[in-house]
C-alpha cells in the first residue's frame, strides 16, 4: 500500500475544498506554507456534476475574474407578476460556474498535491489522522496528515423538519433579444404552486439572448426529469414568452433544507466543512458566502497555530427562525409564495441580504420578523420543541 504524509488533507474538490486549499496555500507574509493534499473522487458517479454557485457580495470580490456574470438589481414577482426591480445598493449578485472556479483556481495552488481517489475510511489517531483510499485503478492508498477537512455531505442527518430544494435549469439562447441582462429574476411565483412548499422560476440573464432559466421547488420530494422539463417549458413559453430558443445545456440538483445539527468536528484531528459543516442556509439553500467565511477562519487558525475548528455558519437565532419557516412550509400553515413576496416587498434589499447571510443584529431580525405572518410563525415556533428528530 502506497503511503504519503501531509500537514493537511482536504477531502473533496468542490467550493469548500478548493477555497480552503487556496487560502491555506496563500498565507500572510512570514507564515510557513503548509503541505496540503487535496483528494477528489475520480471522474464517475462519485464526483459531483458541474454546478452553478450564486451569491451576493459587497463590491469587488476574490473570484471576480472567474465569474460568468454579475448584476446590481433583482426582482421577486408575486403570483400576479407584480414586483419592482430592486437595486442591491453596495451588493452585487454573482454567478460562478464550477468548471470556471476549478480551472481558474487550480493554477494558483502552487505546492498542492492533487490526488484522484475515493476515501473509504478516516481514522483519528493520537497525532493526526489516517485516510484509507482507493485509486482509479483499484490500488490501495494510505494518507496521513496532522489535520483532515472532509467536505463530503453526510449520508443521513437527523432533523425535526426537512424539505428538499430541487431544481432543473436550461442554459438557453433565444432567437430574439428578449431578455433583460441587467436584472436577476430571483423568484418568480407565477409558476403553479405545489400543495406543500412553494415553486418559482429563476432567471439569470447573461445577455439579451442568453440565460440560465430554472424551475425550482421547495417540497418534500423531488420530481422526475419529464416533470421538470414540462414545468420549464410552461415557464419559458407561457409565462416568460421567450419565443423560439435553443437549449445549450442543462443543470439539475437537490439541496436538503433541514434543521439538522451539523457536527463540525468529527474527531480530534478531523473536521467537516462546507455543506457537511452546516454552510447551507436552511431557508434558502445558499452556501457559497458561508463557505468563504468558514474556510477563511480555518485557514487563519492553522496559519497562526490555533485549533482549526470550523466556526458556525450562521447565528443560532437565525437557524431557529429558519426551522420555524421550514416547519410552517411543511405543515401548510405558511404559504411560501406570499411569504417571500412580502419579505422582498417590505424589507430593504440590503438588510434582507445581510439577514440571509447571517449578518444582522437582533433588532434588525425583529423588524424582519414583523414582516412575516406573526401568529402562524409563533404557533409553529411553539410546537417545534415537541417534535422529535428523525433520520433523513
Amino acid at each position: 500500500m502506497t503511503s504519503t504524509c501531509s500537514d493537511v488533507v482536504i477531502v473533496g474538490a468542490g467550493a469548500a475544498g478548493l477555497s480552503l486549499a487556496w487560502r491555506l496555500l496563500n498565507p500572510p507574509a512570514g507564515v510557513v506554507v503548509p503541505r496540503v493534499t487535496l483528494v477528489d473522487a475520480p471522474v464517475g458517479p462519485l464526483r459531483p456534476p458541474e454546478r452553478t454557485w450564486c451569491y451576493w457580495e459587497r463590491g469587488p470580490g476574490e473570484y471576480d475574474d472567474l465569474l460568468t456574470a454579475s448584476w446590481g438589481a433583482l426582482r421577486v414577482r408575486d403570483s400576479q407578476g407584480s414586483g419592482p426591480v430592486r437595486g442591491m445598493g453596495a451588493y452585487r449578485y454573482k454567478m460562478l460556474r464550477s468548471p470556471d472556479f476549478t480551472s481558474g483556481l487550480l493554477p494558483r495552488l502552487g505546492g498542492l498535491t492533487h490526488i484522484d481517489a475515493v476515501v473509504t475510511d478516516i481514522d483519528d489517531l493520537d497525532e493526526g489522522a489516517e485516510l484509507t483510499c482507493r485509486t482509479p485503478d483499484g490500488a490501495p492508498l494510505s494518507l496521513r496528515a496532522r489535520w483532515v477537512f472532509d467536505s463530503r455531505p453526510p449520508r443521513t442527518v437527523s432533523s425535526r423538519v426537512a424539505l428538499l430544494q430541487h431544481f432543473r435549469g436550461w442554459f438557453l439562447r433565444t432567437h430574439q433579444p428578449v431578455l433583460h441582462p441587467h436584472v436577476v429574476e430571483l423568484m418568480d411565483f407565477r409558476t403553479p404552486q405545489p400543495r406543500l412548499g412553494l415553486s418559482f422560476g429563476y432567471v439569470l440573464p447573461t445577455g439579451p439572448r442568453e440565460a440560465l432559466v430554472e424551475y425550482t421547488e421547495f417540497s418534500p420530494s423531488a420530481l422526475h426529469a419529464p416533470a421538470y422539463d414540462a414545468a420549464l417549458r410552461h415557464y419559458t413559453d407561457e409565462i416568460l414568452r421567450l419565443g423560439r430558443f435553443d437549449i445549450l445545456g442543462t443543470e439539475q440538483g437537490v439541496i436538503p433544507m433541514t434543521d439538522a445539527h451539523h457536527q463540525r468536528r468529527a474527531g480530534r484531528h478531523v473536521f467537516r466543512i462546507g455543506a457537511a459543516g452546516g454552510a447551507v442556509r436552511p431557508s434558502t439553500g445558499y452556501a457559497f458566502t458561508a463557505i468563504q467565511r468558514q474556510t477563511r477562519a480555518v485557514a487563519d487558525a492553522l496559519h497562526h497555530g490555533r485549533l482549526p475548528v470550523p466556526p458556525p455558519a450562521y447565528p443560532p437565532r437565525h437557524l431557529s427562525m429558519d426551522a420555524t419557516l421550514l416547519r410552517g412550509l411543511c405543515s401548510g400553515r405558511i404559504p411560501g409564495a406570499p411569504f417571500f413576496s412580502r419579505l422582498f416587498r417590505d424589507v430593504s434589499t440590503e438588510r434582507l441580504l445581510r439577514f440571509l447571510d447571517g449578518d444582522t443584529r437582533p433588532a434588525e431580525d425583529l423588524l424582519i420578523g414583523l414582516r412575516t405572518p406573526i401568529l402562524p410563525m409563533l404557533r409553529t415556533a411553539a410546537e417545534l420543541p415537541l417534535l422529535s428528530r428523525t433520520p433523513h
